[in-house]
């Protein structure tokens, strides 16, 4: 498995909803992949807190979407798609 596959497989396994064999390769990536770590440390972490907090909290349209794209950036920074052959 690679950072991308697991990235689209994300949702799924924080959820419980992904398939035994998916799971058996996510956690092998994880086991060897710090990045990867971090990243579902810092959901299961934001679950967490969510789950603490327990209301939602309603944050503006323009501000969430800034954040995303500001997040992709910064993301697609350190981890730049693989080039096309």
């Amino acid at each position: 498995m690679k950072c991308e596959d697991l990235l689209r497989a994300l949702n799924d396994y924080v959820d419980g909803d992904i398939d035994p064999a998916v799971c058996e390769a996510f956690a092998g990536h994880l086991a060897d992949c710090n990045p990867c770590q971090v990243v579902v440390d810092n959901i299961r972490q934001t679950i967490t807190l969510y789950r603490e907090q327990g209301a939602a909290i309603e944050v503006p349209i323009r501000f969430r979407d800034s954040l995303r794209q500001e997040l992709r950036r910064r993301w697609c920074e350190k981890f730049p798609p693989p080039a096309a052959p």
